[in-house]
């Protein structure tokens, strides 16, 4: 069965409307966030919001009326994108204001071109995007963590004793994105095989 992204009512309200592109490692990259969740989790030593399953976000958007035509794109977008290469590289921080704990990827070649096709067949199109950043300033990651409940101080010991280089970088090629979509107070999703 799918393990949903985001599943407490918060979180879900908040999506509401919101479309996602996302690759969800479950391999070697996905184990070592589940790793550094639950022990970021533990020392954090409060409740904090947090995605309930690992992913990477590659897009995000606001078509609640248009949810069918940008799904035609992504569908044509992953028949032409190859297996994607994602490697984990560091725990490092999205620092305030956000405060968010991060597992953060290298930016290995399918990465990166994935990322740069995605953007050459969004630019065609006028569909409202959220987020984006240009590639060069992009930080692909998988959120640990949530800590804007956490005053500055709180949050820069807690980071500063989580951020760190990993002496091994587990890597796991992925066949399959995942389109997500919020609709009703309910997270739902398309999988996508990647061809190439």
């Amino acid at each position: 069965m799918r393990r949903p992204f985001m599943d407490t009512p918060e979180q879900l309200a908040s999506l509401e409307g919101q479309q996602y592109l996302v690759l969800r490692p479950t391999a070697g990259v996905g184990r070592l966030y589940r790793e550094v969740q639950d022990a970021a989790l533990a020392r954090v030593g409060i409740p904090a919001r947090r995605p309930h399953t690992g992913h990477v976000t590659l897009r995000g958007f606001y078509e609640p009326e248009r949810r069918q035509e940008l799904a035609e794109v992504i569908r044509a977008w992953a028949e032409k994108q190859p297996p994607i290469e994602v490697s984990a590289e560091a725990v490092d921080e999205f620092p305030a204001p956000w405060q968010i704990l991060i597992l953060r990827l290298a930016r290995t070649t399918s990465l990166v071109s994935a990322y740069s096709t995605l953007t050459a067949a969004l630019d065609a199109t006028d569909f409202r995007r959220l987020g984006e950043l240009p590639l060069v300033d992009w930080t692909f990651h998988l959120s640990v963590l949530y800590g804007k409940t956490l005053d500055a101080a709180e949050w820069s010991r807690f980071a500063e004793a989580e951020v760190r280089a990993l002496s091994s970088a587990p890597t796991e090629l992925l066949t399959e994105a995942e389109l997500v979509w919020y609709q009703d107070g309910i997270e739902h999703a398309e999988v996508l095989p990647l061809g190439g």
